[in-house]
């Protein structure tokens, strides 16, 4: 795509905010090139968020039930999956599967709930209410 081809027909989820994008300068090389969005990748965005936002509420009843820990909750409304939220708290990706078991989550010290709490954005007293 060239540069003057990279669509402006502004985003709200970008908050006023613009977005780095590739495309071909006037001189024929790659470069980055602002752009304040587009209707596509607003559509999808928005679906993400939605399948995001349904994963939390399946997950804050399964915690509600007593079958998952409030970590998935958290989870989800950070808008994270497995991988990423071992990724960020440093983690394997085995070992957030088994801290999504609440009586393994209960057991965990405050230092590795610190991990999470830091890695999900909240205080670590949070981490313990999926509401």
């Amino acid at each position: 795509m060239n540069a003057d081809d990279v669509p402006q027909e502004g985003s709200p989820t970008y908050g006023g905010h613009l977005k780095a994008v590739y495309a071909r300068t006037d001189d024929g090389r790659l470069g980055l090139v602002q752009s304040r969005g587009w209707e596509a990748e607003e559509t999808v965005t928005r679906q993400a968020v939605q399948v995001f936002e349904e994963l939390a509420a399946n997950a804050l009843e399964r915690v509600r039930a007593g079958k998952s820990s409030p970590l998935e909750a958290h989870m989800y409304r950070a808008r994270m999956d497995i991988a990423l939220l071992a990724q960020a708290s440093g983690f394997w990706r085995w070992q957030v599967r088994r801290h999504l078991r609440p009586t393994v989550f209960a057991r965990l010290s405050k230092t590795l709930r610190a991990r999470y709490a830091e890695a999900l954005g909240i205080a670590t007293d949070q981490l313990d209410i999926a509401d």
